[in-house]
């Protein structure tokens, strides 16, 4: 083979191997650009489902939470079911109230004299008419104005005597006109006396008739008669024979029952419900088919800072005499028009955090519980609406339902932070922090009428606890609730929510009424 040949050789294996080279990085080219146009591929979802419910955004509703119980759990519960049903509801407030007396029509009888009483002539309870005579009383004071009257006026009618013969002896020339204008000026003075002590006898009550009746010889009795200033009827005495009195000692009340007052408390939220010149409606329990109309004359500008409520006044007519001072009453304020709504048992609803939840039942899955969130109306009785949340047949769990709550909360299916809303997690060192947050038990009392609902509660020693004790009676004597171990006493207004937080030790914790009557345990364990 010569050089050349070589050569040649040489220059084609170059030639091949250059457009191998070529083709390789166009193909590599190639292979980028498309890698680079594919989209991404979703990131893979790291996050795991939580065994309870998850948290409500601010203003949304609570998710519903199933709650399993087992039979022996039915058994203790008690549990009735009642269907929601769709009935009319008043779109009126009502608020509660106590009946007073027109404060415009109340006397308190008082003595225009100082003395001792002698007779007392009405009972307690009595009608009295105007100007009838309650009580007489014994005045020294009143004897010594009687004796002053006689005696001056005496004098002036023997005074009057002499002016006038006077006069006739200076028109026979036997008296000086001098001698005339002195007696004059003695008479008047004389005059003024009289007057000045027939006053006196009138500013002590007697009359100008028993003034000008009265003679020397026929003395008056110091015996003052205390008539009754208006028609009503005698609330309060304190006169009885023997009693000596003064100008400023109370001896009776005498109320006009013509007119009364229904003073009732109104919350702060239901301020624009409620106007001067509003009508209203009065009921009572005694007389549950009578309504006595009225409008509202007076709102309180004050507002309690213990129970937030104003008081607002209705004045009624009462002309049977029905409504008695401290009755209970209800006052329905506003359009007494009605509106068909749905209605369930008050006692189906329990409240987590600030929202109101029912248990639904569904007969094919017996043991089973449904909580969901309801939005309410204003109750009336043991009924309340039900604006959202609920359909018209719904089984609702209306007795035991807190029993239920109970068990969803020792199972933990709803945690703290799902009964309010929480802002979202922004990063990991968040997500750490609520981690670290400590859990808080709750429970709900409702203070009845003869006992707590429940009396015992169990919960976990060690862990904080926040109780909610709920006053729903206005006839019960637990108006306020005490933990004499832990010196804590709450007052309890009436349907007004009362947290109390405490972190139980093992062991028994007990509670009462502020009367000591009704009694509750906490059990730690």
């Amino acid at each position: 083979m010569t050089d050349n040949s070589r050569l040649s050789l040489r220059w084609a294996v170059a030639a091949v191997i250059a457009v191998l080279l070529v083709a390789t990085g166009a193909a590599a080219a190639y292979l980028l650009t498309r890698a680079s146009q594919q989209p991404a591929p979703p990131p893979k979802d790291t996050s795991e489902a939580s065994p309870g419910a998850s948290a409500a955004a601010p203003g949304a509703s609570l998710p519903d939470v199933t709650v399993t119980l087992t039979k022996e759990a039915l058994e203790r519960a008690g549990i009735t079911v009642t269907a929601v049903s769709t009935g009319n509801a008043a779109t009126a407030m009502r608020i509660p109230g106590v009946v007073g007396p027109n404060a415009y029509r109340q006397v308190v009888v008082t003595p225009l004299v100082a003395g001792r009483i002698t007779r007392v002539l009405v009972e307690l309870g009595q009608h009295v008419k105007q100007g009838q005579t309650l009580v007489q009383i014994f005045s020294p004071e009143l004897a010594e104005a009687w004796t002053k009257f006689i005696s001056v006026r005496a004098e002036l009618e023997a005074h009057e005597q002499e002016l006038r013969r006077t006069e006739k002896l200076v028109e026979i020339g036997a008296a000086s006109r001098q001698e005339l204008e002195r007696i004059h000026a003695e008479h008047t003075a004389r005059t003024a006396d009289v007057q000045r002590a027939r006053s006196r006898l009138e500013l002590l009550g007697v009359s100008g008739a028993a003034a000008d009746s009265v003679s020397p010889g026929k003395p008056q009795a110091p015996l003052m008669s205390v008539p009754a200033p208006i028609a009503g009827i005698v609330t309060e005495r304190l006169a009885n024979v023997g009693l000596n009195v003064d100008a400023a000692t109370k001896l009776f009340t005498v109320v006009d029952l013509s007119t009364v007052w229904v003073v009732a408390d109104v919350y702060e939220k239901d301020f624009s419900r409620v106007r001067i010149g509003s009508p209203a409606t009065v009921t009572t329990a005694a007389y549950p088919d009578v309504a006595e109309k009225g409008r509202i004359s007076y709102i309180d500008p004050q507002v309690s800072p213990e129970t937030r409520t104003a008081k607002v006044r209705v004045e009624v007519p009462n002309p049977r005499a029905e409504l008695r001072l401290g009755m209970l009453a209800e006052v329905s304020v506003g359009d007494p028009g009605q509106v068909s709504v749905l209605l369930m048992p008050r006692s189906a609803v329990q409240n987590v955090g600030d929202r109101h939840v029912v248990y639904l039942v569904n007969p094919k899955e017996p043991g089973k519980f449904v909580e969901r969130e309801v939005r309410l109306g204003d109750a009336a009785g043991d009924l309340v609406p039900v604006l959202a949340g609920l359909n018209a047949g719904d089984l609702v769990v209306s007795e035991g339902s807190f029993y239920v709550r109970a068990e969803r909360e020792r199972l933990g299916l709803r945690t703290q932070s799902a009964a309010a809303p929480t802002p979202s997690s922004g990063g990991s060192s968040d997500s750490s922090a609520m981690a670290k947050k400590p859990e808080v038990q709750t429970a709900r009392v409702i203070v009845g009428d003869q006992a707590f609902e429940p009396s015992r509660l169990t919960l976990r020693a060690g862990v904080p606890a926040r109780i909610t004790f709920v006053r729903t009676s206005d006839k019960t004597c637990a108006t306020e609730v005490t933990f004499p171990s832990l010196k804590i006493t709450r007052a309890l207004p009436l349907n007004q929510p009362i947290v109390i937080e405490l972190t139980p030790s093992s062991g028994e914790l007990a509670f009462a009424c502020g009367m000591n009557m009704l009694r509750g345990t906490i059990v730690a364990q």
